[in-house]
């Protein structure tokens, strides 16, 4: 077992165990609002520890630091302590609403982010990916995509947010990662098996100019 995969083990420990173990050890002694605080600090330590160690935040960081800040945020409004159940869920399903919205403009958000990521691996990536823009059936590809990443990010955040609310704190704790971890392997290999469909139909297609590229090639 390599380096990375210990430390993807370690992460999912955090993310998925400890919250459910701080809220169990701790509400006896504290009650629920102190469970829900304490469920909130191992993932809230991982992050801040992997931006000490890397200088950098990955996306399930991004997400737990973005989370909890909101989340702190509506309890200094005045909001439930159940907001902190759903810490994660906020910053995704913003990020959702996000994505369905871009769907109004011409370049959905799908597009800026293939773009960003195969920024990074080609010097030539702004004049690929327009090029492959001006092509048939990008739009509906890059459409397509964003509306179902979209959808389902919004989605799980109703879904996290119902449960939240309806479900005691314990047993969210420990169901609830599985639902955000699940939804997104599924949102991934849909997105790996649409890549595939559309490189299918570009071979079909037989384009004149050379292999093309797109978000298709830097999304998932």
């Amino acid at each position: 077992m390599n380096r990375k995969h210990i430390n993807l083990i370690a992460e999912l420990a955090v993310n998925l165990a400890l919250p459910w173990m701080a809220y169990t050890l701790a509400e006896p002694r504290w009650g629920e609002f102190g469970g829900l605080i304490a469920s909130a600090i191992p993932p809230l330590l991982w992050s801040l520890g992997e931006l000490l160690r890397h200088r950098r935040l990955d996306a399930l960081s991004v997400l737990v630091l973005v989370g909890i800040a909101m989340s702190l945020l509506g309890l200094a409004l005045g909001g439930d302590a159940r907001i902190l159940l759903v810490r994660e869920s906020l910053a995704s399903g913003a990020i959702g609403v996000a994505f369905l919205v871009s769907l109004l403009f011409e370049k959905p958000l799908i597009f800026y982010l293939a773009r960003a990521t195969m920024a990074r691996e080609q010097d030539d990536a702004h004049e690929m990916i327009e090029a492959w823009w001006a092509t048939s059936g990008a739009r509906r590809a890059v459409s397509v995509m964003t509306a179902v990443w979209g959808s389902g990010l919004t989605a799980e955040a109703a879904l996290r947010t119902w449960l939240a609310w309806t479900w005691p704190p314990a047993r969210f704790l420990a169901v609830a990662p599985f639902i955000g971890y699940g939804l997104v392997a599924l949102l991934m290999l849909w997105t790996l098996w649409y890549r595939r469909l559309l490189g299918r139909a570009e071979r079909d297609a037989g384009p004149a100019d050379g292999q093309q590229v797109g978000p298709q090639d830097a999304v998932g």
